[in-house]
């Protein structure tokens, strides 16, 4: 499940930028504002884009699984991040404001934000 939301997230984005993705779904999961489980982090309402468009069903790519493999081991590029989002697409105003150059890791198209 994972591996279809990193793909349907991040398909486009270099191996840090997929890892990047897998590891703010595990940093959700261990954090107490989010729900506890990784399916239900993934289909929390609004929470990504993939499963808004269905782009979860696609078959994720061996990169995908890969990623998601080296974030359980513990590599974090995002530091602890719990959002992110590409500035160019994205229309959450209120994720905008939460983009400071103190706090913002760039990865790739998406800025990550605690």
């Amino acid at each position: 499940m994972m591996a279809k939301a990193v793909h349907g997230e991040a398909r486009g984005e270099n191996y840090t930028g997929k890892v990047a993705v897998a590891a703010v779904i595990l940093n959700r999961v261990n954090s107490t504002q989010f729900p506890n489980t990784i399916k239900e982090v993934i289909y929390q309402p609004g929470a990504f884009s993939c499963v808004d468009d269905c782009q979860i069903n696609l078959k994720p790519n061996l990169d995908a699984y890969l990623a998601v493999s080296d974030a359980i081991l513990g590599n974090d590029p995002t530091k602890g991040c719990l959002f992110y989002m590409n500035p160019v697409t994205a229309t959450s105003r209120w994720m905008k404001k939460r983009i400071s150059p103190e706090t913002a890791t760039i990865i790739g198209n998406h800025v990550f934000v605690p």
